[in-house]
């Protein structure tokens, strides 16, 4: 004979969840997921541009005058503007100065070849179509490189001309005998004049090839 209903217990016999439990458990899954993706973003890194990407890129006039004009205005830009004010730069002239074909010939290399490598770069965001480019969070890997543009030249000229006339100094004293140079033996003099140029000469090396690949400065760069 069987019974209705089961009294051994082994039924559920669990609530059922209420809308407001329902609710409240969606809520927190939600709030789960949008801390576990800023996480995941946090995770990502910018990749890092390669040595030879960058001087690639700089070794160009054009584009640096266009990274130059896109960081001073660090914002989007209209690719009219730019093609504009970077014709200006290479003709040392005023933008309202410029003609219609040096401004059309920087327009289309920008439009074509520049911006596109900037952009397959991952240094700039360009929409060709809307005619408009910023900077992309990589380019801040370029201002240590385009920053060496703005620092001042060393003055090597007048290290060479300064080791020039103390060596002569030194020997001439030497060769006549005035004290203290007297009193030191002429190879040691030579030796010394000798090494000085030759730190000089091996600190000149190492500065422009470690600051080769910046170029020329923007005309209002310079002055700023």
């Amino acid at each position: 004979m069987s019974t209705i209903g089961d009294s051994s217990g082994t039924g559920s016999t669990e609530p059922e969840e209420t809308p407001d439990q329902q609710d409240s458990a969606v809520a927190t899954q939600q709030v789960s997921d949008i801390v576990e993706s800023e996480s995941e973003e946090d995770e990502v890194s910018e990749p890092k541009l390669s040595r030879d990407l960058v001087f690639d890129v700089l070794k160009n006039r054009r584009r640096r005058y266009a990274l130059h004009y896109l960081r001073r205005a660090d914002e989007t830009v209209q690719l009219s503007e730019l093609a504009e004010q970077v014709a200006a730069w290479e003709n040392d002239i005023e933008v309202d100065a410029i003609s219609a074909a040096e401004r059309k010939r920087v327009y289309t290399a920008l439009y074509q070849s520049h911006l596109p490598k900037l952009d397959d770069a991952g240094i700039v965001d360009y929409n060709q179509n809307r005619g408009i480019v910023e900077l992309s969070t990589a380019a801040e890997q370029l201002d240590v490189y385009l920053d060496l543009e703005s620092q001042p030249d060393i003055p090597w000229c007048n290290w060479y001309l300064g080791l020039a006339v103390g060596g002569l100094g030194l020997l001439t004293g030497a060769w006549l005998g005035l004290p203290p140079f007297s009193l030191v033996a002429d190879v040691l003099l030579a030796t010394a004049v000798v090494a000085a140029y030759g730190a000089v000469a091996v600190t000149h090396t190492y500065y422009a090839r470690h600051a080769s690949g910046a170029g020329e400065t923007p005309p209002e760069v310079q002055e700023s």
